[in-house]
C-alpha cells in the first residue's frame, strides 16, 4: 500500500509529517472518505514516485489543524467538499493561487475558483424528491415551487446551517435577487412538515415513512439507498421519486467536491502534480465512483446503471459558477435567519 494513512488527531501522524519536505512525498488532507480513494491514490504514486502521506477528518477539524500548524503545517493539499466548504477555507488563508495550463484546460472555469485557489473535480445534483403514493410531482417542477403555499406543511429539509442549503440559498440569491431570495426562503420556512433535524438521508427517509410529500438532498443519497444490500434501504427507495428542478430554465443546482494547494505547502510542486493528476481521465473515474458523482473534466466518459437509472447521465445543470456559492453565503445564511428556517 502506497498510502501512508493516519486518523486526524493522532500524536503518531503529526510525528511523522511534520517537517517533510521529501521530493518524493505530497501531504493530502481530506475530507472524503471513501475507499475507491485508495486506489486513486496508489495509482498516482505508482505513476510518478511520489507517496502521499494522508490524514483524514471533517472540512472544520481540517481547516483548524492548518491554522493551528501554521507556517509549520505539513499539508500540501487540503480536499473537501462543497464549494461553500472551499470558500470559508479560503477565506481563512489555507490556500494559494494554482496557475496550472491542464487544470485551465480540464476543469471548466464554472467548477474553479477565478484566481486559482482550488479546483472543483466532482459534482454533485440537490435534487427534489415526492412520496409516490400521497404526492404530486407536477406541483414542484423548480426549487422555486418549494415554496408555493400548496406546500404547507409537506415539506423537509435540512437546517440553515448545512452547507449544502447554504450553497443551495446562494444560487437561489444569485438567481432572483435578495429580496426575492428572501422572500422564496419565507416560504420554505412556512411549508416545514417539521423543524429542519438529521441529514440528507433522513429527509428522504420521512418522505418514505409519508412524514412529508417532499424533500431535498443530494442526489448520492438517492442512490446509496436505491443499490444498498439493505432490503429497508432498497423500499425507501422504491416509496420515493426524484425531481430534477428548473429543466425548464436554469437547469438544476450542482455542487463540487474539490481541494487546492495549501499556502504554506513544503512540497508546492509535488502539490502542483497531484491536483493535476486528479484532472486526468483515470483519477476522475476513481474519483467518482465512490461516491456516484459526475466528473468536472467533460471529455470523461463513464457509466453508472444507477444514475441512468433515475436520469442523471444526461439532465441540464446549471452553469452559474460555483464560485458564487461561497460569496453569497453569508447574505444567504442572514435571509434564512429572517425566514425563520432553523
Amino acid at each position: 500500500m502506497s498510502t501512508r494513512r493516519s486518523i486526524l488527531g493522532a500524536a503518531s501522524c503529526l510525528a511523522l509529517l511534520a517537517g517533510t519536505a521529501s521530493a518524493a512525498e505530497v501531504n493530502v488532507y481530506s475530507a472524503r472518505h471513501y475507499d475507491t480513494d485508495e486506489q486513486l491514490y496508489s495509482d498516482f504514486t505508482k505513476e510518478t514516485g511520489i507517496e502521499i502521506n494522508l490524514i483524514e477528518g471533517n472540512a472544520e477539524e481540517l481547516v483548524e489543524r492548518i491554522k493551528l500548524e501554521g507556517a509549520n503545517s505539513p499539508a500540501d493539499v487540503l480536499i473537501t467538499v462543497d464549494a461553500g466548504r472551499l470558500w470559508r477555507a479560503d477565506q481563512e488563508g489555507v490556500f494559494q493561487p494554482l496557475q496550472s495550463a491542464v487544470l485551465e484546460e480540464r476543469i471548466p472555469a464554472e467548477f474553479r475558483h477565478p484566481d486559482g485557489d482550488w479546483f472543483g473535480y466532482t459534482t454533485r445534483a440537490r435534487l427534489i424528491y415526492y412520496n409516490k403514493e400521497t404526492a404530486d410531482p407536477a406541483l414542484v417542477e423548480t426549487y422555486e415551487d418549494l415554496a408555493k403555499p400548496e406546500l404547507e406543511g409537506e415539506l423537509c429539509i435540512r437546517s440553515s446551517s448545512n452547507i449544502y442549503n447554504l450553497s443551495l440559498m446562494g444560487s437561489m440569491i444569485e438567481h432572483l435577487g435578495e429580496d426575492a431570495a428572501g422572500e422564496w426562503a419565507r416560504g420554505v420556512a412556512g411549508n416545514f412538515a417539521r423543524d429542519p433535524e438529521g441529514g440528507d438521508t433522513d429527509q428522504i427517509v420521512a418522505v418514505a415513512n409519508g412524514l412529508c410529500d417532499f424533500a431535498v438532498a443530494n442526489h448520492y443519497y438517492y442512490v446509496r439507498l436505491m443499490t444498498s444490500d439493505d432490503p429497508a434501504d432498497k423500499a425507501v427507495a422504491e416509496k420515493v421519486g426524484v425531481i430534477f428542478p428548473n429543466q425548464g430554465d436554469r437547469g438544476t443546482h450542482v455542487n463540487i467536491s474539490g481541494a487546492g494547494m495549501v499556502a504554506t505547502a513544503p512540497n508546492p510542486e509535488n502539490a502542483q502534480a497531484f491536483l493535476e493528476y486528479l484532472a486526468s481521465d483515470s483519477a476522475q473515474t476513481y474519483f467518482i465512483a465512490g461516491n456516484n458523482e459526475f466528473p468536472t473534466v467533460p471529455s470523461v466518459a463513464f457509466e453508472n446503471p444507477a444514475l441512468q437509472e433515475i436520469g442523471a447521465m444526461d439532465f441540464k445543470r446549471d452553469s452559474v459558477p460555483v464560485a458564487v456559492f461561497g460569496e453569497n453565503q453569508p447574505l444567504a445564511q442572514v435571509l434564512m435567519d429572517e425566514a425563520g428556517w432553523k
